[in-house]
């Protein structure tokens, strides 16, 4: 199915995102699944995901939240889920795939929420192709050469572990703090990963994954990009205690972008925007509104 020439009525606009279909179209020879939901109209809002990040791995209170007023595009970039093709491993590549998508919809603005690497990816489109993005929400995510960003790797096989010896997702490791709060806040989310039942996304490859983690790696050891050529506004999002990318990267990347606001959760990890969803959602749309 070629979603560019598909066409809803307004009887039929999803709400939902465990209701949302999945949906593929093809370009620049890989065919991408993705979901859309919320009005048709106004400047849609791109979801780029994290690490071993699939559809259904975006928290659905998050997604149904902005969808409540604006339209919401999630997609499986190249290689991953159910996308075809094979996984770049840097962050420029994923970039230009992501624009490929973007365009193929026939998409000429958009904001974009990148979280994690996808905050990453988001800010390669918004240097490379500016005239594309109007407004950015870089959560959980650091700039290139950024403080302890080139450890993702070692820190992911670490918790990974720690969560097949203890029988727990690693997201409760990766993404939440060990305190109560953070621990309660973990299994909350993994439940609402859990919501949509039929239609679910393919897990992950092993190869695909890997080569997300020498992206990162690469991007850690990247040189600083000049950061003040972005002049759109850009809402900085993160945990108090992120020990993916250590939560200063987002105190960095608030200082050096012009145009940049920053919202720091307290006793909140690498997932502060789904453990603190409502608060979040809430900013997010004031942002994006404004």
């Amino acid at each position: 199915m070629n979603g560019s020439q598909e066409v809803r009525g307004d009887g039929d606009v999803v709400t939902s995102y465990k209701n949302a279909p999945t949906r593929t179209i093809t370009a620049g020879g890989v065919t991408f699944a993705y979901r859309e939901l919320g009005p048709r109209s106004g400047v849609p809002v791109v979801f780029l995901n994290h690490l071993y990040g699939v559809l259904d791995n975006w928290d659905p209170r998050v997604v149904d939240g902005i969808a409540a007023k604006r339209r919401v595009i999630t997609f499986d970039n190249r290689g991953v889920g159910t996308s075809t093709g094979s996984t770049p491993r840097t962050i420029q590549e994923m970039a230009k795939d992501a624009v490929t998508f973007i365009r193929a919809l026939g998409l000429e603005h958009v904001d974009i929420h990148g979280f994690s690497m996808g905050g990453m990816i988001a800010q390669v489109i918004v240097q490379t192709d500016p005239r594309l993005v109007r407004k950015l929400i870089l959560s959980g995510t650091g700039p290139a050469g950024g403080e302890g960003i080139k450890n993702v790797t070692v820190l992911s096989h670490l918790d990974t572990a720690r969560a097949l010896v203890t029988f727990q997702d690693p997201k409760q490791f990766l993404f939440f703090t060990r305190t109560a709060g953070g621990r309660r806040a973990g299994k909350e989310f993994l439940a609402r990963l859990k919501e949509r039942t039929a239609d679910r996304d393919k897990v992950m490859s092993p190869i695909a994954y890997n080569n997300q983690l020498k992206a990162i790696h690469r991007w850690g050891l990247e040189k600083s990009h000049d950061l003040s050529v972005i002049r759109q506004p850009v809402l900085v999002a993160n945990g108090d205690s992120d020990r993916m990318v250590p939560s200063q990267n987002s105190a960095d990347l608030a200082r050096r972008l012009p145009n940049a606001e920053l919202v720091i959760y307290p006793d909140a990890g690498h997932g502060g925007i789904f453990q603190f969803h409502r608060q979040f959602v809430e900013t997010a749309l004031e942002f994006l509104e404004r």
